[in-house]
């Protein structure tokens, strides 16, 4: 494990608690947007306890919250995702590059002579870019598509996904498309419609002026590196077979039953990264949510794969709730889902999580009354 400015606890602050939010290291973690993740205190509060030395696993590692955290902890850390999206966000938040690196990088893409190969047409395209910035977004996509191994490269890409879309700034620019929420895109029928009923055209955007800001923003301070990485790995497969080692902490925070709208709700970001540009309800890679019994089949084997790849007394900290529209007790579910996993995880204690704020809670519905936020829970077990 490479590190350095450690404390003697392994820390890479000599805090106890986590820094102030407006300390510069925090701001990598914001390089994306993103949605239904647990706040950053919470895997940062849970890693006290850690040793240096320790290695930490998040299955559902999403915009890889809990690997921020541990490298903040200055720890070693590893996250699967089976969405191209969390995988590509959460990869930068290894990153240690200047912002310098990613802003030529940016230049040297776009001023390159090379065409992109194909730029999307039809209604929603031309009202969602000027058709020089839907260029300028084709020619990183096609590049990053083509190529994106080097630590410049995969900070470009995540910032990039960050900024593909989001609310029309009255003074600054800081996103590429015309009027739309930065965490998830809305889909293309709803968003023409909205756009000609408010008389919204596209602005032209300078990219590379809004890459610049983004990253002196978010790049400027980092904390300390770490080992580890992230995979786009299904956590059902057999992920043993992927030689990462062992671990002592398994952190993580499951996608919430018939909370199953990852993909569709992120479809330009998937396009960006390879996927089709239209909108793809159906994924293969996503847990099963036909029924509660069928789900908690589907998380078992994620228990039994994790435990394959911990040493003995690792220990498990999942957080889990339930969405207003589909009720369910996640203690239950949770404790039926480690048993049937029959691997020795032993559960320790559950304790209530609270009621997440707006915004940190899976049960986030964009342009749905949330009601009530219902309430989490946070389970602890143990690999006997």
């Amino acid at each position: 494990m490479t590190t350095n400015n450690q404390s003697e606890n392994g820390l890479s602050f000599p805090l106890e608690d986590l820094p102030k939010k407006t300390n510069p290291y925090l701001r990598l973690n914001t390089i994306c947007p993103y949605y239904t993740m647990f706040p950053l205190n919470f895997p940062f509060d849970v890693l006290k306890d850690a040793k240096l030395g320790d290695r930490i696993l998040d299955p559902f590692c999403g915009r890889g919250t809990s690997n921020f955290a541990a490298r903040l902890r200055g720890l070693s850390s590893v996250g699967l995702d089976a969405s191209p999206i969390a995988w590509a966000v959460a990869l930068a938040k290894f990153t240690n590059i200047s912002p310098e690196e990613i802003v030529a990088l940016c230049h040297r893409i776009l001023v390159s002579n090379d065409e992109p190969e194909h730029v999307p047409e039809g209604d929603f395209w031309e009202l969602c870019y000027h058709p020089s910035t839907l260029i300028q977004i084709c020619k990183l996509r096609e590049t990053f598509l083509n190529e994106c191994d080097t630590e410049a490269a995969i900070a470009l890409r995540a910032l990039t996904l960050g900024i593909l879309h989001g609310p029309r700034n009255k003074t600054i620019d800081s996103y590429l498309s015309n009027q739309m929420p930065r965490t998830y895109a809305s889909k293309p029928n709803y968003s023409v419609k909205y756009w000609k009923e408010h008389g919204l055209l596209p602005k032209k955007i300078d990219l590379l002026d809004v890459v610049k800001r983004r990253a002196y923003y978010s790049l400027a301070s980092l904390p300390p590196s770490v080992d580890g990485g992230v995979l786009k790995v299904d956590s059902r497969e057999q992920i043993q077979n992927y030689s990462l080692g062992e671990f002592d902490w398994v952190i993580t925070s499951p996608p919430y039953y018939n909370m199953n709208t990852y993909i569709p709700d992120q479809w330009i970001r998937n396009w960006f990264l390879g996927g089709e540009e239209r909108v793809e309800y159906t994924s293969s890679e996503q847990l099963s949510h036909s029924t509660t019994n069928k789900f908690s089949y589907e998380l078992a084997k994620v228990w039994k794969n994790v435990a394959d790849v911990c040493n003995p007394n690792a220990n498990l900290i999942i957080r889990f709730g339930s969405l207003p529209s589909s009720p369910y007790n996640p203690s239950e579910l949770l404790q039926d889902s480690l048993e049937k996993a029959e691997c020795g995880w032993e559960i320790k204690n559950i304790k209530s999580a609270g009621t997440s704020a707006n915004g940190y809670r899976q049960s986030e519905q964009f342009k749905k009354n949330l009601g009530t936020a219902t309430e989490e829970i946070d389970l602890h077990a143990v690999l006997r």
